[in-house]
């Protein structure tokens, strides 16, 4: 079993710690790479950036929902969904609502 002063654990992988992406780090960079692909048609590229705005909304969860909700219309609802998976309740029914 590793130290404390080793950056992986013990299954080898970088300690939560160590992943600055977890920590909201390069949330900039995720709004700007969610706005080049956010009317892409493919599930993964979808998935993919959803996926990157639920991370940042761990430590930035207004950032997050402040953004998802500017362009929620045009948003396709796979990434939506995977963007406000951790978001409180009674926000996420508020961006699933297409006014």
């Amino acid at each position: 079993m590793g130290n404390l002063t080793e950056p992986v654990d013990a299954q080898g992988g970088l300690r939560l710690a160590d992943r600055p992406g977890k920590a909201g780090a390069f949330l900039p960079e995720v709004f700007a790479l969610a706005d080049l692909v956010l009317t892409d048609q493919d599930d993964m590229v979808q998935k993919g950036y959803g996926w990157l705005l639920k991370e940042g909304s761990r430590k930035h969860t207004d950032e997050v929902f402040t953004f998802v909700m500017q362009p929620r219309k045009m948003m396709p609802r796979t990434a939506l969904r995977y963007a406000i998976e951790l978001v409180p309740k009674d926000l996420k029914t508020e961006a699933m609502t297409r006014e």
